[in-house]
């Protein structure tokens, strides 16, 4: 997305929230690139011959958030973070399913490190993960979503430290924390 276009789409999330349809027919259009590059960063680390594809998950992800009744989205930042997460939610609800029709299917390792960006290969693989994520919520709710907004929503550590009201410095040391928090909890 075209940095200029950040505070319209801002704009245009602000007019839908307040209820102009005609605001998310605009909208669509300009966040479609971000949201297909979100998606392509997904599935490019799923296994091959996966049965979704990035313009369905993308759809998907689109269409759980036309569907909420009064959108709360707070602006660009919000709303990718949102996308990000419905997008995770629905791979892991296909891998749920996947794994649900192969019985006795095992977790494998997932290497947490930037260069992997939470790699997941298998579908197994993307469920531990979601359990650890959740249990990270759990235990620190801030550092989950920090993890979320960076890894899966593809935001800056300047954009999570405005989106969240707190500096960069505690963006990086939370992630940090986090990530050695879930590398744990995935090898135990």
């Amino acid at each position: 997305m075209e940095p200029g276009s950040q505070h319209e789409v801002t704009r245009l999330l602000l007019r839908w929230k307040d209820g102009d349809q005609a605001a998310l027919d605009v909208l669509m259009p300009m966040v479609e690139a971000e949201l297909r590059r979100l998606a392509g960063g997904y599935m490019r680390n799923e296994r091959p011959g996966h049965t979704l594809q990035p313009t369905a998950l993308v759809n998907e992800a689109w269409l759980r958030m036309a569907k909420q009744d009064m959108p709360q989205f707070q602006g660009r930042s919000h709303f990718v973070a949102i996308a990000a997460h419905y997008m995770r939610q629905i791979l892991v609800e296909h891998a749920r399913k996947k794994n649900a029709e192969k019985r006795g299917s095992g977790a494998h390792a997932v290497n947490l490190d930037d260069e992997a960006v939470f790699a997941v290969e298998r579908s197994a693989d993307l469920v531990a993960l979601d359990d650890g994520m959740k249990e990270l919520a759990r235990f620190d709710e801030r550092q989950s979503k920090i993890v979320e907004l960076h890894f899966f929503g593809g935001m800056t550590y300047e954009e999570i430290a405005e989106f969240l009201n707190i500096g960069r410095s505690t963006v990086i040391r939370d992630l940090r924390m986090a990530q050695v928090w879930l590398k744990n909890f995935m090898t135990a």
